[in-house]
């Protein structure tokens, strides 16, 4: 028969007991915290009953007890582990849910603040739903949907008339009506722009599109007013060149 000792009984439990303590770290859960304490507890329990019985009884009938109560012991010990374990894996679950859900959150509001962007030199402030918007209804003009665009652009001009972006949207829904060989709306559009904004780096731009649309409308002489104005507010503008050379022609 193995012969233990009361201190190399006691050694024992606590060996069986030291890996639970040390799985039992901190948790910020506090069911999850508070069942595992009541699971250290249990063990403790059984270690001090364990230690009552060595202290109350002789060295020979302890071995005995113990021998037949270790079986036991060892299957609740690994019980009480499998459920710290489980608790662990639960815990460590939700925590990865609450983290990607502050993940989450966390980029939705970074979604909703507003970025500095350079629009025509100058470095305003616009949400990322206004870019992310502007950007597809110009994406649809570059790539020929032209009543795509328009429908696009004027809702953008709608829905976010203080924009940074919507001098640039109302230009380039004037020249979306150009392109569809609507030359009235694209002079109604353009000039939008030169009243509503007029402040904007596409003003000259946009008079030189109502010259155009002028002049294939066969009005010659609104055509021609058009370009003057532009080539007198605007002499140094890359528009007003090309304006200066269209009167040149019309001469």
């Amino acid at each position: 028969m193995i012969k233990l000792s009361p201190s190399r009984l006691a050694c024992l439990v606590l060996a069986l007991w030291m890996p639970l303590h040390a799985v039992a770290g901190p948790f910020d859960d506090n069911e999850a915290r508070k069942a595992i304490l009541d699971l250290r507890t249990k063990v403790d329990n059984i270690t001090r009953d364990l230690t009552t019985r060595i202290d109350g009884k002789s060295d020979k009938t302890v071995q005995i007890e113990m021998l037949n109560q270790h079986e036991q012991t060892m299957r609740e010990i690994a019980r009480l582990r499998g459920q710290i374990e489980v608790l662990q894996n639960e815990l460590s679950k939700a925590q990865d849910s609450q983290k990607q859900l502050y993940a989450d959150l966390d980029a939705r509001l970074k979604r909703m603040e507003p970025r500095q962007e350079v629009i025509d030199g100058q470095t305003a402030e616009v949400m990322p739903t206004e870019k992310t918007a502007y950007e597809a209804a110009t994406a649809q003009f570059q790539s020929g949907d032209y009543k795509g665009a328009s429908v696009a652009l004027q809702e953008f001009v709608k829905q976010y008339p203080q924009s940074a972006y919507a001098s640039n949207a109302q230009y380039w829904l004037g020249n979306t009506y150009y392109a569809l060989g609507d030359y009235k709306k694209a002079i109604a559009a353009q000039q939008v722009v030169t009243t509503t904004y007029a402040d904007s780096a596409k003003v000259p731009d946009a008079m030189l599109n109502i010259a155009s649309s002028y002049a294939l409308l066969k009005d010659n002489k609104n055509a021609k007013k058009s370009l003057q104005t532009l080539v007198s507010k605007y002499p140094d503008s890359s528009a007003a060149q090309t304006a200066r050379d269209r009167l040149a022609s019309l001469k």
